[in-house]
Formats: structure tokens, C-alpha cells, sequence
């Protein structure tokens, strides 16, 4: 196959959900705004004239009404106040009056489409003057939000009809010859109560609420992922969203701006999940930045009403305990003659808890015998299926995999850890919609959920597969993955090598290395997007520096290892180290040789700290010293800036001084 070119980015590429919500042929709320709008800034101007109410109160009541007033005139230039052109434009001509008199309806309308086609976009978002400011320039910026419009239309003049323009024209002229019809009249001072200064004052607010709060802080345009161009803000909902007039949802208006305003949270929950798949931007009422699942986890928090004052933020460490749940196998199929696939049960309560990441694992804590045991296994479903389900393979002297091969069946109960992990790349790290995947044995189980969800979420993706094995017979997800290459045949090639199969083709046949993986992929190594490694220590470790010599960037391989390295005997071993800890917030303090890892002197002391893989590869038992030193064995988990951070993997970190701290509730800079 020749070389395909590369594609945009999933969040710019994938289709829409359908918001469920069409322009009405007149929308009610829309004109109740209006007419409350109209009223209360007439009530406001006749007490101003009657001197019948102080100028404060004109100035915050006509704020109010022109506030208002902007949420008409927004739907208008979208379109969305009815299915009959001109109702909007007539809305849309009235409402500009009251919100800047300085341009016409036609003209915003133009320049708030520019908004959206380039939003963060610094040479061409005309609202980047404000989303874009330092925290000192924001009270200066946010009264004249107009004048980046007026400088967006002079730099697109010729572009726009004429009629326009001589639109604009007169309604500036109009505007100046009022103000100093006033002044000349001596009733500047009223127009300024009426409308002058309310005019700046809503300006300020519609700035603050409606551009810097949804986009501040997102660099993301279109062109590379629309779903985090603008956040959704989270949390005290039964006062954000009345205040806000929805614009809490904006991140739902950018995505269906045809919709009609009081439609935006009927959107978002019919399609939540569709929106948090791509990434998409949550924020908090009190400012706190969540990812997709970290949302999830503080939503499962604050209960599935969001309480009034959501003052229970989530910890974002990644770190700490979970707690396991009780779950009931569903479905035991048998793969090999030695592996098995086990379907879990979820109930709809902890159906939020159980959503997962491609790539990510659960842990299986159950008694065997009477002995407690603990063991990780990947997920092996796609995340779209609504399926949790891991493979399992018997492995020698295997206490639970030999368990549950020969022993586990439909209806028994395990106790089951929540998702984690994160042997999938993050959305904004691939580079290419081109990936490589290089699985051994039961290394292929977090390996099919990636390629799996990876085809399906990601329309334009492609995957080549290398999977060892000794034969056919011990493949594990034959069937799956014959299924997957005849439903993407031209996005998925599957080379299976096996390395004891005699009627095997010779080029696929021996074991996977990376000279083989070069000759059969026929392609730039450099080029791929994302390297996902799963298997043998020694394999993977050896593939994962051959690419790196290669030139492929350390940040786009990911590994995910059976075990970790052996660590030899060293000099020094026999001594004892305090270990000072610090997990959710507890601290902890444990005396340890140095030939024991921080981890194994931990869960030695039944303090439950946090970890999988056990061979410096997930991730998961990363923590900081915060004082005394360590030596770290292995690292394929974490970045440079993290171990500049002081950041390690107490699994593979052995103290090299009396005293050690180390912190699991830290989070990197």
C-alpha cells in the first residue's frame, strides 16, 4: 500500500452529533426578551426624565435591559429567533441599536461568523482582543469590545456590500450628532444615565461572561479540534444559566450556533457523551479545568443534580486509592485453549465510574484459595461499545489467571477497581492519524480496545498491527481482529508473526523485531503518529530504543509491559531509609532497605498506594520527592519535565539516602 497523506485533527474531522433541536418558526422565549428588554429600558428612561429614581438605579436597570437585549440581537445574527429570514433581521436591527448603534446588523452579523470560523485564532478572531488579553488589560478591554469589531469590518470593507457600509456610515454619524445634540441641549448628563454609560457597563459584562470566560486560556481553533475552542462552565446551574442566558454552554453554541439559546442544555444532555469523547472543555463555576473523565468524576461527585454551591472539587492527581465494586460476570468466552475473555456486568449506577479510556485497565481483587489477590488486567473492548470486558490468559503458577481459566464462571461476583491507566496518547499529542501497533501474546488486550476505538471515533485514522505469537492456535482475539480488518479494509492492516507455525508464510514467520517491523511497513517511522508497544519486557523495551535511534520523538511511543526489569544486587542494598509518604492527603512514615523500591516498601507496610504495571511503563505509582533522593531503575512513563519536576516511579525507585518523602497527591506543573 503507498503511503497515505495525513488527515486533520479528530476534533476538526469528526462528524457532529445531531443537537436534536431545530429553529423554531418563531421563538417565544426570544421575543419574552425582547419585550422585557424594551419595557424595562423604557421604565428606566421615563423615571431618569421624571427624576424619579436615582441615577444608579437608571444606570443598573438599563444595563439590565441592554444585557438583555445582546442575546437577541446574538440569535438574530445566527439566524436562530425564527425560520423566516427577515423576523431576524428585524429583531436583529432593533436589538443592534440598543447593544452599539456604532455598526449595523448586517455588519455584526459578519463579524460574530468571524468569530466563530476562526475563533483563537489571534490574526483573524475579532473577540481574541479580549479572550487573548493579560489579566491587567481585561477592565480596560472589556467596555470597548466594540471598537476589535469596528477594526474587524475596516479590514474587510471591500468585501462587504455597499448597502452595508452606508449602513454603518449613517448609524455612526447618527450616533455622534445625538451626543452632541445632547450636549448642546444640556441633557448629556441624562443620556449618559439612559444609555451611555449602561451601554459600557452591559459592554463590560457581555465581554467578561459571553467571550473571556467561555474561550480564556484555549488555543485551539477550528481547523484543529472545535470541541475545545470554547468550554461548556459547569455548576450552580439553577443561577449560571439564567445569568448567563445558557452561555454557560457555549461550547455547545459554537458547535450548533443555529440553535435557539434555551436550547443549549437540552443539547448537551442529549449527547453528552459524544461531546467528551473529543476532548471537549469544562470548566467549573469556581474556575477549575477538567478533562473528560475528570468531569465525569466530578459530576459522579457533586450528584447528578449539581448542588447549589459545588464547592467539592475533584483531586486531578491521578494518584490515590479507588475503591472496588462488586461486579458480576456476564460472559465467559474461551479465545485459546488457555485464555479466556470475561464480561463484566455494570449496574446503571456505576455506570459513570466504569467508563473508560482505550488502553486503560481494571484491578481484579478477589480470595483464591483464601489468599487475597490482586491482579491488573487491559481492557479489551471499544469504549463506544458499552462493554467492559478483559482478557485473561494462564500464565505458569498463575494463582488467579489459572483461577479463571479453569474455575470462573457466569454469575460469579469479583470485586473490580475502576478504570485506570494511560497507555493511550492523549487526542492533542498525535501528530499523524497514521499508527503502529506492535502486541506479543496477551499484550494484544489493550492493544484491540485502542485500534478498535481509534477506527471508529476517528473517521480518517489507519493502524497497522504487528502481532507475535507462537501459532494460530494460541492467538488470542483471532476472530476479533479478522472482523475489524474485513469492516476497515483499507485502514487496518494485521500482520500476525508466528514463531512456530511451519506452514507459516516465511516473511511473517520468527519473532517480531524491529528490522521486521520496518521491512513489512514499508514507511517513515518518523511519520507515524502514535507507536502503542504492549508485551515482553524485553521486546518492547528493545523495539521502543530502536525507534527512538530512529529519530521517532520519545512522547509518541507508548508502552505498556507484562513485567518489570530485573534490578541486580547492589552495594549498599542492606541499608535502611525512612520513607516519609503522603497519599489522599494522609501521611505516612515506614523504615525500608534501600534494595526495596518505595512501592514494595509501601505495600509491605499495607499502605494501598497506587500502581500496575510494576515495570516503570503505565505510569500509574508516579509520585514526588520532596526531599532525600532516589535511584529510578527504569523510566518509560514519564516525561523530561517531570522527572525535572522531581517526579518518579516508586516502582522502580530505590532510596539513596536515610531520609526519603515522597508525594502521591502531587500534580506536575
Amino acid at each position: 500500500m503507498t503511503e497515505q497523506p495525513s488527515f486533520a485533527a479528530p476534533g476538526s474531522s469528526l462528524p457532529l452529533p445531531d443537537p436534536g433541536e431545530r429553529v423554531p418558526t418563531l421563538s417565544w422565549p426570544i421575543v419574552g426578551i425582547f419585550i422585557l428588554s424594551l419595557a424595562v429600558f423604557a421604565g428606566a428612561s421615563v423615571a431618569a426624565v421624571n427624576h424619579a429614581a436615582p441615577a444608579a438605579a437608571t444606570i443598573a436597570a438599563s444595563s439590565v435591559a441592554i444585557f438583555m437585549m445582546f442575546t437577541v440581537l446574538h440569535d438574530a445574527s445566527h439566524y436562530s429567533i425564527s425560520s423566516h429570514r427577515w423576523v431576524n433581521v428585524a429583531f436583529g436591527r432593533v436589538a443592534m441599536l440598543f447593544v452599539s448603534p456604532l455598526i449595523s446588523f448586517s455588519a455584526f452579523a459578519f463579524i460574530h461568523i468571524e468569530h466563530h470560523r476562526n475563533t483563537n485564532d489571534d490574526d483573524s478572531d475579532p473577540d481574541h482582543f479580549v479572550s487573548a488579553a493579560t489579566y491587567w488589560q481585561l477592565p480596560f478591554r472589556f467596555p470597548i469590545m466594540d471598537v476589535p469589531y469596528l477594526g474587524c469590518l475596516v479590514r474587510n470593507i471591500k468585501r462587504r456590500p455597499r448597502s452595508e457600509t452606508a449602513e454603518t456610515a449613517f448609524l455612526m454619524s447618527a450616533t455622534v450628532i445625538a451626543i452632541a445634540a445632547a450636549a448642546v441641549s444640556g441633557h448629556l448628563w441624562m443620556f449618559a444615565v439612559v444609555y451611555l454609560i449602561p451601554s459600557r457597563v452591559a459592554m463590560f459584562v457581555l465581554a467578561w461572561w459571553f467571550d473571556w470566560l467561555p474561550h480564556h486560556d484555549l488555543d485551539d481553533t477550528p481547523r484543529e479540534n472545535r470541541y475545545r475552542t470554547t468550554r461548556n462552565r459547569m455548576g450552580s446551574e439553577w443561577i449560571l444559566t439564567p445569568l448567563l442566558l445558557s452561555q454557560n454552554y457555549h461550547l455547545v453554541h459554537h458547535l450548533h450556533p443555529s440553535i435557539p439559546f434555551y436550547r443549549y442544555v437540552a443539547a448537551w444532555r442529549r449527547n453528552e457523551d459524544a461531546y467528551l469523547e473529543p476532548g471537549a472543555a469544562i470548566g467549573t463555576v469556581f474556575g477549575q479545568q477538567l478533562d473528560p473523565q475528570e468531569y465525569r468524576e466530578w459530576k459522579q461527585l457533586n450528584g447528578k443534580t449539581i448542588p447549589l454551591l459545588p464547592i467539592r472539587r475533584i483531586h486531578t492527581t491521578g494518584a490515590g486509592t479507588r475503591t472496588p465494586h462488586p461486579l458480576t460476570v456476564s460472559g465467559i468466552e474461551q479465545l485459546t485453549y488457555n485464555s479466556v475473555r470475561v464480561t463484566f456486568e455494570i449496574p446503571d449506577s456505576l455506570r459513570e465510574e466504569f467508563r473508560f479510556k482505550p488502553g486503560q485497565h481494571i484491578t481484579i481483587h478477589h480470595r483464591v484459595d483464601g489468599q487475597p489477590v490482586r491482579r491488573n488486567y487491559s481492557i479489551c473492548t471499544s469504549t463506544t461499545s458499552g462493554v467492559l470486558a478483559i482478557g485473561i490468559r494462564k500464565v505458569d503458577g498463575g494463582t488467579f489467571s489459572t483461577y479463571a481459566v479453569d474455575n470462573l464462571r457466569v454469575g460469579d461476583v469479583l470485586e473490580v477497581e475502576p478504570p485506570t491507566g494511560t497507555f493511550g496518547a492523549p487526542r492533542e499529542s498525535v501528530t499523524s492519524d497514521h499508527h503502529v501497533a506492535v502486541a506479543a501474546g496477551s499484550g494484544i488486550t489493550p492493544i484491540l480496545s485502542l485500534v478498535a476505538t481509534t477506527l471508529e471515533t476517528t473517521p480518517k485514522s489507519r493502524f497497522a498491527l504487528f502481532y507475535g505469537n507462537r501459532s494460530a492456535e494460541s492467538t488470542m482475539f483471532a476472530t476479533e481482529l479478522y472482523e475489524l480488518a474485513t469492516r476497515y479494509p483499507e485502514r487496518l492492516r494485521v500482520f500476525h508473526i508466528r514463531s512456530k507455525q511451519p506452514d507459516h508464510p516465511e516473511s511473517l514467520s520468527g519473532r517480531i523485531n524491529t528490522p521486521l517491523i520496518v521491512k513489512l511497513l514499508d514507511a517513515d517511522v518518523t511519520a507515524i503518529g502514535t507507536w502503542y508497544l504492549c508485551g515482553p519486557t524485553d521486546l518492547i523495551t528493545s523495539v521502543r530504543s530502536n525507534l527512538l535511534a530512529e529519530g521517532v520523538p520519545s512522547g509518541q511511543v507508548h508502552v505498556e509491559l507484562f513485567g518489570g526489569a530485573t534490578r541486580a544486587a547492589q552495594a549498599g542494598d542492606e541499608l535502611v531509609s525512612t520513607v516519609s509518604i503522603k497519599l489522599s492527603g494522609a501521611d505516612h512514615q515506614l523504615t525500608s532497605t534501600r534494595g526495596s523500591s518505595v512501592l514494595e516498601a509501601a505495600l509491605a507496610n499495607k499502605i494501598n498506594v497506587p500502581y500496575s504495571c510494576l515495570g516503570g511503563a503505565c505510569g500509574t505509582c508516579r509520585a514526588k520527592v520532596t526531599s532525600g533522593s532516589v535511584s529510578m531503575d527504569q523510566n518509560l512513563a514519564l516525561s523530561e519535565t517531570e522527572v525535572k519536576q522531581g517526579f518518579v516511579l516508586t516502582c522502580q525507585s530505590h532510596p539513596t539516602t536515610d531520609t526519603v518523602a515522597v508525594d502521591y497527591d502531587s500534580q506536575p506543573a
